[in-house]
């Protein structure tokens, strides 16, 4: 039996069967629990606490009391209960499995469940969003009960911190009462900064539970390991995780690592001219694109057009294969990358739209120059490139939790992807009603432009009968393209996309009102109810929604992904309410132009067919269902690709930051133990590399012990640093050049790891060896640099000076003929080598 046959049938069974026991030992206290005061909660908290801490219970032990009073403690903040199948999704996310829980049943309110019970442990609990919104969000509106039962709840945004405080008044926060009034009215579907308070990034973390999107977490946890002293550091052990929407976080955002960079000005002139250069080329004969990989590379002709336009004769012997690179670059930026689709100009700057959601994510660019060279071809400030200070993929942050648990909508389909990569179980969580929306069939149209119409004439019908509709696109260009066509029609319409991100949750939430028709990118609003009739607490309009047959949904065409198409029509059918979905497919559209869409254009041509009339074959449909599984499978393996390499990185990762954080502590400013600790560390390191102490000593009267400490404190740390970025740009250097090995028949990955391993020995002897070094070099204490003013600033050009000199010295031992060197005597140019081994190799 297949892995997925496994969760869709039997052993999924037999888990629900197994946890349904612990389900109605849950139910067996809620009589009890009824009649507990406000205090009485609170004090079975303490009491939890006590039994845990003291080991006189295991988290398991207690799980049903746990469970048994959030759900009485969210009947009374709330009014809401959870279903006995939240509890179901609740026992999987304690026991770190995935949840896969359908659109509309829960998920957020099942979470609070695992939250509450693995936050007595007193070691953090941290809730993952996808966006700033959702974080926010959730802390106001689950706080509620996690502080009903005496914990506290942060929230980590992009640029602030909170604590929920329910005595909290904002700024604009008005009229207290009126806010309660207000919230209680919408739900969880709006955020006020009443409830929130603004605290340190650090407190935010200490809180029980912590609120906050993947980037934020993943940010602080490099930014932690950058740090210069151990208090700067923000986040505590990571201990458990509840992703929402796993799929989008380690799935389809697993492809793009979190980088944390410094500026380098060498490439940032270039852009302008790239700019001028690249719209002159003619696509095939100047250039070709490869759009599966999205890839464009010069051909000769183009490289002799572009000759012409600079004025050389030979670009490679001028410029250098370096300037050959941007130009490629600028060349993607000019046809590969469009505007409101992949990226949108704000604020005069180039802002990345996520592909999978449809949201702004501020703070990401895009490497290696393609971002300066959108810039560049936008007419914005040009920004200059950047070094890579620390980085890591989402799978290696998110498997450093010691338990990590997901939910969302649509996991089943990548199920063996979660259990190969992360050894996480999808487990299919029951709806608490059958699920009764309408899927039907797609209809597939000749042209784009016949697409469109059909789609605004269907939702012209669909409003004149009051029926609510939500049309759900690719990108936020045919998003605004569709809302002009519906303005031309008289049809009035919401719309959303990235551009209204703050108000994306309020927007959404009210799509399922009488008429209303909203036309948003795939994703967006993702994590947010739509309720029939626009008010949770308006009964009546309700019953006439679904009366109409309840929200309509269409997609304008078939993602790269199965999963995001049955994340759209899971905006309809919410608790057994009556829906229906249905797509709208083109010739046009990217996945059938990409994948074999030609075999089917030329029949429909031959058939002669209407651009406005629709056709339903098998054939095309199992066309899209291929095209759809080569594409997951092409992703899956360059998601296993970047792991497997990153793999490789993380262990350098792990030791350097572990050493790194061991000398943070060693190097605590005002602190007499640790001045003491760095002291014996740098004698240790002293005998170790075979120097004398006598000279340290003598080092140490000669500029005083204060001057001393504050020397070694720098030099440590900047050591390491210094040397940790030229070892990131050397192993980026080396995954570029292993490619090219493959056509030696050796396996590239095979060669990282081995030349890897051996760069990583050498880092840590010359950490060593720089550190004694430079300390037995000092004179004196910099006057006026206190250890605080240490900043990353001349990080670039220490590599580049270092790089110089190793350059220069190889020079001198080629020009210098009448130099003899011994096969076995230390290579001249300070590899540390013997030079049979290096430069005499």
């Amino acid at each position: 039996m297949s892995f997925l046959s496994k969760i869709f049938g039997d052993e999924n069974k037999k888990y629900l069967d197994t946890i349904q026991p612990i389900v109605e030992e849950i139910n067996a206290l809620e009589n009890k629990f009824k009649d507990f005061s406000v205090e009485k909660l609170k004090q079975k908290t303490v009491e939890f606490k006590e039994k845990l801490c003291r080991g006189r219970a295991s988290a398991d032990e207690v799980l049903p009391q746990a469970f048994a009073l959030v759900r009485e403690a969210s009947k009374r903040v709330l009014s809401q209960r959870h279903f006995d199948v939240q509890m179901l999704g609740g026992i999987a996310l304690h026991q770190g499995k995935i949840a896969e829980m359908r659109t509309g049943e829960g998920k957020t309110l099942a979470a609070t469940l695992p939250t509450y019970l693995n936050a007595l442990s007193g070691k953090g609990v941290h809730i993952i969003t996808v966006n700033d919104y959702l974080a926010r969000r959730d802390a106001v509106w689950m706080g509620q009960i996690y502080h009903a039962l005496g914990l506290s709840v942060g929230c980590i945004v992009h640029d602030a911190a909170y604590i929920y405080d329910p005595q909290y008044v904002g700024e604009q926060a008005g009229d207290k009462e009126q806010v309660d009034k207000e919230r209680d009215l919408k739900g969880g579907f709006k955020v006020f900064a009443s409830y929130l308070r603004p605290v340190s990034r650090k407190e935010a973390y200490e809180a029980d539970i912590t609120y906050g999107t993947n980037n934020e977490f993943g940010f602080d946890y490099l930014r932690d390991n950058m740090a210069y002293e151990d208090k700067s550091r923000v986040q505590r052990e990571l201990n458990y995780a509840i992703i929402d929407e796993i799929d989008s976080i380690l799935i389809d955002e697993a492809r793009t690592p979190l980088i944390i960079s410094a500026p380098d000005t060498e490439a940032g002139k270039m852009y302008d001219e790239f700019a001028r250069i690249t719209p002159r080329l003619q696509k095939e004969t100047d250039y070709e694109i490869d759009e599966k990989l999205k890839a464009v590379t010069l051909t000769d002709p183009g490289v002799d057009k572009i000759e012409k336009i600079l004025g050389m004769k030979n670009i490679y012997q001028e410029k250098g294969m370096r300037y050959l690179h941007h130009l490629e670059q600028a060349l993607r930026a000019e046809v590969l990358f469009k505007k409101d689709r992949d990226y949108v100009v704000k604020n005069g700057e180039i802002i990345i739209v996520d592909e999978f959601t449809g949201r702004l994510m501020p703070g990401r660019r895009w490497s290696e120059g393609l971002h300066q060279a959108v810039e560049a071809k936008e007419g914005v400030m040009v920004k200059p490139e950047s070094i890579t200070l620390a980085s890591i993929t989402f799978q290696n942050y998110f498997r450093l939790y010691k338990k990590l648990a997901g939910m969302t909508g649509t996991a089943a389909t990548s199920g063996e992807e979660f259990h190969k990569v992360y050894g996480i179980e999808v487990i299919i969580v029951p709806t608490n009603k059958p699920m009764i929306r309408q899927d039907l069939s797609d209809k597939i149209y000749k042209s784009e432009q016949g697409k469109f119409q059909a789609i605004v004439q269907e939702v012209k019908q669909y409003h004149k009968k009051g029926q609510p509709v939500l049309i759900g696109t690719v990108s936020i260009q045919k998003n605004e393209y569709l809302g002009k066509l519906l303005d031309r029609e008289g049809v009035p319409h919401q719309i959303l996309n990235a551009k209204q991100h703050e108000k994306e949750g309020e927007i959404i939430a009210q799509a399922g009102r009488l008429g209303a028709v909203t036309v948003a990118t795939n994703m967006a609003g993702r994590g947010v109810d739509i309720v029939l009739g626009g008010n949770p607490f308006d009964y009546k309009k309700a019953k006439q929604v679904k009366e109409l047959g309840g929200l309509h949904v269409i997609g304008t065409e078939r993602h790269e992904a199965r999963r995001i198409d049955n994340q759209l029509r899971g905006r309809a059918g919410r608790q057994g309410d009556p829906g229906s979905s249905q797509f709208f497919i083109s010739l046009g559209d990217d996945l059938m132009r990409i994948f074999g869409g030609d075999k089917i254009k030329v029949m429909m041509e031959r058939l002669k067919m209407p651009e406005d009339q629709p056709i339903e074959l098998k054939l095309i449909s199992k066309s899209i269902e291929t095209a759809q599984s080569k594409v997951e499978a092409s992703h899956f393996d360059m998601r296993k690709h970047i792991l497997e390499y990153d793999d490789v990185m993380n262990k350098h990762r792990e030791t350097f930051y572990k050493k790194r954080r061991e000398i943070v502590k060693r190097t605590a400013v005002e602190d007499t133990e640790s001045e003491d600790s760095l002291k014996t560390y740098i004698l240790d390191l002293i005998e170790k590399k075979g120097f004398s102490k006598q000279d340290y000593e003598k080092k140490e009267q000669e500029i005083g012990s204060e001057n001393m400490r504050q020397i070694e404190r720098m030099v440590c740390l900047k050591t390491l640093d210094t040397l940790w970025i030229s070892h990131l740009e050397g192993m980026q250097y080396l995954r570029d050049s292993v490619r090219l090995r493959a056509y030696g028949q050796r396996d590239p990955l095979v060669e990282y790891k081995n030349e890897g391993h051996r760069m990583f020995q050498e880092l840590l002897n010359r950490i060593e060896d720089d550190i004694v070094q430079t300390i037995f070099k000092a004179k004196t204490a910099i006057p006026g640099l206190s250890f605080q003013q240490t900043s990353f600033n001349p990080v670039r050009q220490q590599v580049t000076n270092r790089a110089e000199n190793i350059a220069h010295k190889r020079q001198q031992r080629i020009g210098d003929k009448k130099q003899k060197i011994g096969r076995n005597e230390p290579c001249p140019c300070g590899s540390n080598k013997k030079y049979k081994k290096c430069c005499g190799k």
